[in-house]
């Protein structure tokens, strides 16, 4: 009976180890896809606020030179030399100097030409999860592969290059106006005819 009892408690503690490894891995495979869950949630939650922010960026360097050049005829856009500057008094154009959100960090500037910031970036090379549907004035950064090549930026490829009533469109000559289809060419004249018409012969008249 003895043997038995020894056999059967040898048993029971074999079979409660196997559980317990069991337990464990069904633990770490949970823990595991839960951290990916909230890893992604994170990512999220920081794509959304480097678009509100990048794209809050943008506004204000529109706005700064909307302002900047009112009332005066400058060629180009005005930018500012620091992003601080788009935060002074009494007109602040934007309400403070963010952080890049996905790198935790200061932007990447991106520097006009002629000086100034016309621009941002994050340095992030990472994939971001968003490839799609993104907001109407930064839709061009559809299949982008990294947050870097999601440039805030004005003028931006995502907005129309607007054309004033009364001003040339680029490519044509004075003169002459864009046809309907988009080709630019005058609207030809109607053609002049320049023969005279047949003169009749004079009717001949008998004495009667």
């Amino acid at each position: 009976m003895r043997i038995h009892s020894t056999s059967a408690k040898q048993s029971e503690r074999g079979f409660s180890y196997v559980m317990l490894m069991v337990a464990i891995v069904v633990i770490g495979v949970a823990m595991s896809v839960a951290a990916r869950q909230w890893k992604t949630m994170v990512q999220r939650e920081q794509e959304a606020d480097l678009l509100a922010k990048g794209i809050e960026i943008q506004n204000a360097l529109a706005l700064y030179s909307a302002t900047k050049k009112a009332g005066r005829v400058m060629p180009g856009e005005v930018y500012p030399q620091t992003l601080a500057e788009l935060t002074k008094q009494p007109k602040p154009f934007l309400r403070k100097v963010y952080l890049d959100p996905v790198g935790r960090a200061e932007w990447d500037l991106l520097r006009a030409p002629t000086g100034g910031i016309m621009g941002v970036r994050s340095k992030s090379r990472s994939k971001p999860i968003k490839q799609r549907a993104f907001p109407l004035v930064v839709r061009h950064f559809e299949g982008k592969p990294t947050y870097y090549d999601w440039v805030f930026q004005f003028p931006n490829p995502s907005m129309p290059t607007l054309v004033l009533p009364g001003t040339q469109p680029q490519g044509s000559a004075p003169g002459q106006s864009a046809a309907p289809g988009g080709s630019g060419q005058a609207n030809p004249l109607p053609p002049t005819n320049l023969t005279p018409p047949p003169v009749s012969p004079p009717l001949s008249t008998t004495a009667s």
